[in-house]
């Protein structure tokens, strides 16, 4: 038989063998199980830290055997077939989702064509270097767009709660088979770091091909070709050669991610009410020293990672919180058009640089949007598309209060105290920062809640509003405005046939592992559909 044990340690036993033996054995007599000491093996699945109360702990999960050998269920990778020349499958965007549905496919011998506007890894890097260290902008090809998608130059956090839409260990199997740690087969709140994904996403590029899949970049999807009210294949042009072209397939695959409002313009153009608005949110990010938030968060007491938080509140029926919770980590300019300033944060795989920052952002539901831009969607034919509309006035609006990518920010402090900051922190972000009153020019609905969730984060993070701490403006895409409407069963897009939305960008899915799982939950009913699996 096999059962499930949690013990709790302290943090310097972690390593103490015979102890947690002995805890594990306690808890086998809890649970009124009778065993041989002999007999039972333990098999480490999880580890978390609980910071709460003052005491640091340590918990471990183990998959305990008695009287029986591991049997290793789901720990093996699925097997790859080389491609056949019967089938192919267009995939646009070769972010998670995009990556993920290729590998799917291949686990029945379809082809896959991947389709990336920016560049592939290693001539994306001197386009991000570029960027913060000239504050000159490629488009095309950037922190947001390029081989891998957003997360490529991001923390890697791959800890999800949409476990049910698939299997998660795989998704980790297969990043470790490319070069990650193993530790994010256990770690509760698993991440891979910027300075190991562009290697790993290299890696998944090469073994796709090596299987017959081919990759297309600097390529930019102009239209899809719909015949009959299903996508048949897309029309493309290479951005370095201005080379226009077209290809079809069995089926298109939209992993485009959440930055490209192109595509979403593209399908209001094709079908309307194929796209709906959907609630998404909007802030800034805050960065702290790193030893502060390591502070409040372990109590004083020394651990060898920087510390994490995750903070939520309402404020006036909306929901203020943390997002994308950069431990050690960096800020980082995400823009992907020229008058706009964006920003995200990232970590490395050590999270050891001396900030910590995360977006704090507040929820915005469509009825919020403005009208003058709801009335802009409407000329344009597609209500929908109100949201990115005000989306875009606000990355905007942050570039005419930066100077080029030199982004606005505040001290946290004098935000909440509304008057100018004489001085700034020290920052992570390399293009630079200028002194700007976020206070007053951020919409009032959202720096009037950002300023009470401050307020009530302080109260279960005392010494969260420091002097130390900078706000910067402005943080927008944690998710997109807008949702690809598909069909529960097939899905398809709604409007459009044999058009398969996934990932960030179709609005099902938010970060690395649930895109992963979408990619390949949409690539499972592309098999299902052309009769390769039932």
């Amino acid at each position: 038989m096999n059962t499930d044990i949690s013990i709790t340690v302290k943090p310097n036993d972690e390593k103490n063998q015979a102890l947690i033996n002995a805890e594990i054995f306690k808890a086998l007599d809890k649970k009124g199980i009778s065993f041989k000491k002999n007999e039972v093996t333990s098999v480490f699945v999880k580890k978390s830290i609980d910071a709460r109360h003052g005491q640091i702990k340590i918990i471990l999960r183990y998959k305990v055997y008695i009287g029986e050998e591991p049997n290793g269920d789901g720990e093996t990778l699925p097997v790859w077939k080389k491609a056949g020349g019967e089938h192919s499958v267009i995939i646009i965007g070769s972010g998670p989702a995009g990556l993920y549905a290729a590998f799917r496919l291949l686990e029945d011998g379809i082809k896959p064509v991947v389709i990336e506007r920016g560049s592939c890894t290693d001539e994306r890097k001197n386009d991000v270097e570029e960027l913060e260290s000239s504050g000159k902008l490629n488009a095309q090809s950037n922190f947001c767009f390029g081989e891998g998608g957003a997360g490529t130059f991001s923390d890697g956090k791959l800890y999800t709660r949409s476990n049910k839409r698939g299997d998660i260990g795989k998704i980790y199997r297969i990043f470790v088979e490319f070069g990650a740690s193993e530790k994010i087969l256990t770690d509760a709140h698993p991440h891979i770091g910027t300075d190991k994904l562009p290697g790993i996403i290299s890696g998944m590029r090469k073994k796709i091909i090596e299987l017959g899949g081919e990759f297309y970049f600097d390529t930019l999807c102009t239209n899809l070709i719909v015949e009959n009210g299903s996508a048949k294949g897309v029309n493309l042009k290479n951005l370095r050669s201005g080379e226009e072209f077209s290809l079809t397939g069995d089926a298109v695959i939209l992993a485009t991610g959440h930055s490209a409002v192109d595509i979403y313009k593209m399908i209001a153009k094709i079908s309307p009410n194929s796209l709906e608005a959907k609630t998404f949110a909007v802030g800034v990010r805050v960065e702290h020293p790193r030893a502060l938030i390591d502070s409040i968060q372990f109590h004083g007491k020394p651990m060898p990672q920087a510390a994490e938080y995750r903070l939520t509140t309402q404020v006036e029926e909306r929901g203020v919180y943390s997002f994308c919770m950069c431990p050690g980590g960096y800020v980082v300019p995400c823009a992907t058009a020229e008058n706009q300033i964006v920003i995200n944060g990232m970590s490395s795989s050590g999270r050891n640089s001396q900030w910590s920052d995360a977006a704090i952002v507040v929820e915005r539901r469509p009825e919020d949007i403005p009208a003058e831009y709801q009335e802009e969607a409407k000329k344009a034919g597609c209500p929908a598309l109100a949201g990115l509309y005000w989306r875009t006035w606000l990355e905007e609006e942050t570039f005419r209060q930066g100077k080029g990518q030199f982004a606005p920010a505040q001290k946290l402090t004098d935000f909440l105290s509304h008057k100018d900051s004489t001085e700034l922190p020290q920052t992570s972000y390399k293009p630079g920062v200028v002194a700007s009153r976020l206070d007053k020019w951020l919409p009032p609905e959202i720096s009037s809640r950002l300023e009470q969730g401050f307020r009530d984060f302080d109260k279960n993070m005392h010494g969260f509003i420091s002097e130390d701490a900078l706000l910067i403006a402005s943080e927008t895409r944690t998710s997109t405005p807008v949702r690809i409407t598909r069909n529960k069963e097939t899905l398809e897009c709604e409007g459009i046939k044999n058009l398969y939305p996934a990932g960030e960008g179709s609005g099902y899915s938010g970060g690395i592992g649930s895109s992963a799982m979408d990619g390949e939950k949409v690539a499972a009913k592309i098999v299902q559909k052309l009769g390769m699996r039932n």
